[in-house]
């Protein structure tokens, strides 16, 4: 019996190897307010807060850092209403080019920011399968209107 990959089960669980791009800390040209940003993790961590000095900071490290970076930061007072719409944004910008060709590449697979950190908000907790898993969700909704824009059928 051949073991069936994840695309071929209809389900990518985790952003790693091939789908590796998917993550938020792939290498990506991000622009926000002027400033460019090396990846969608570097820019999200940016927009936390609304101090444009605090957010050149982000420009230049890596993605990882600045995930420790933006935890230090002083909220925006609107961020919980506002985080989902920028995220949006920054993946619409992240998946043009290769990159929109690579997603539409997942075909109808249903898209899980699966991890081992306890992100319950934008992934699944691998460890407990518990979690809202909205950064998946926003994928496949940039993954949709990618297949409308080019006129691209399912699957």
């Amino acid at each position: 019996m051949s073991r069936l990959t994840a695309l071929q089960r209809g389900m990518i669980t985790e952003f790693q190897g091939k789908y590796r791009f998917l993550s938020n800390f792939w290498p990506c040209q991000i622009v926000m307010r002027g400033q460019v940003f090396p990846s969608v993790e570097n820019a999200y961590q940016a927009a936390k807060t609304l101090d444009l000095e605090a957010r050149q900071a982000f420009t230049c490290c890596a993605s990882g850092a600045a995930k420790k970076l933006g935890r230090r930061l002083e909220l925006r007072p609107d961020w919980d209403e506002v985080k989902e719409d920028l995220m949006l944004r920054m993946l619409r910008m992240k998946f043009r080019g290769e990159l929109a060709e690579l997603l539409l590449g997942t075909a109808d697979a249903h898209l899980q920011e699966g991890n081992r950190w306890g992100d319950r908000y934008w992934g699944v907790d691998l460890q407990t399968g518990v979690g809202e898993n909205r950064l998946g969700s926003l994928l496949m909704t940039v993954r949709a209107e990618l297949r409308q824009r080019t006129g691209q059928s399912r699957g």
